[in-house]
């Protein structure tokens, strides 16, 4: 089974709600990313989605944006990336998806993508600008080597494209809170709950929501209806306040704890 799919199971069998977080590979350096993934998992974090970074981020806010600069500086790579997951399988389980634009693995290629992706034990992939009527020979291919294809539903998403994308859907359906950029907002978009109401009378995969998620409050409160909260910008902005300090690894999972809610948590 998909480390996704069995993560989603245990905490079904739980009765607890996934933390997914999102950090970008390469920020500050791959070396950190190798070190924080696992410290993430131990401060209480189900799901990892690990950013490609990518020069022109058209759906990531200027927290993400600066992230990603941070590491193409560092001369990060797809294949780095991919490398460097393989390292981390040897001190971790976490389910890890990779959180890309179309173009670093289009030139990449799919095949020799999926084949090194699924070896490396990378478990899932979400392509933000493939949309998910061009993506069936890549899914196929992807499930060839393990990998799940994971689509984003949005605001604006209609029925029958919620429909669409939710029979072609794998490990959990992304829903996107609100339109526009990521980034940290002082309150959960209006209508999320409804939102995901309506993509749960379409499938039975799991639903995560993401997008302006920054507080422990409003992990709460997503968590009441959602079965998994994305957070992303927060965390990648405690990575940047705290870059030139050695104990970065550390100061970025007690973050996190704070914001999954665990009572070692402290807010740095």
């Amino acid at each position: 089974m998909n480390r996704i799919d069995a993560k989603f199971r245990q905490l079904k069998e739980q009765k607890r709600k996934g933390f997914i977080a999102y950090i970008t590979a390469g920020d500050p350096d791959l070396g950190t990313t190798e070190r924080l993934v696992p410290a993430l998992a131990e401060n209480g974090v189900d799901i990892i989605e690990l950013g490609v970074p990518f020069s022109d981020p058209m759906a990531d806010g200027p927290t993400i944006q600066k992230a990603a600069q941070r590491a193409l500086k560092k001369k990060t790579s797809l294949k780095k990336i991919i490398g460097t997951v393989n390292r981390i399988r040897r001190k971790s389980d976490i389910p890890i998806v990779l959180f890309t634009y179309l173009n670093p693995v289009f030139r990449y290629g799919w095949r020799k993508f999926a084949r090194e992706a699924g070896r490396a034990g990378i478990d899932g992939i979400l392509v933000l600008d493939l949309p998910v009527e061009e993506s069936e020979q890549e899914r196929k291919l992807l499930k060839e080597y393990g990998v799940e294809m994971i689509y984003l539903t949005a605001p604006t998403s209609s029925d029958k494209r919620i429909k669409m994308i939710t029979a072609k859907g794998e490990g959990f359906i992304y829903y996107v809170s609100r339109t526009g950029v990521t980034g940290m907002k002082r309150q959960v978009a209006k209508g999320v709950k409804t939102m995901v109401d309506k993509i749960k009378r379409y499938t039975v995969l799991p639903v995560a929501v993401g997008f302006g998620i920054s507080r422990p409050e409003h992990v709460k409160q997503v968590a009441r209806y959602a079965d998994a909260v994305v957070v992303g910008s927060a965390i990648v902005a405690q990575i940047e306040k705290n870059i030139d300090r050695k104990d970065l690894v550390d100061r970025v999972g007690r973050f996190t704890a704070y914001l999954v809610g665990r009572n070692k948590g402290k807010k740095r």
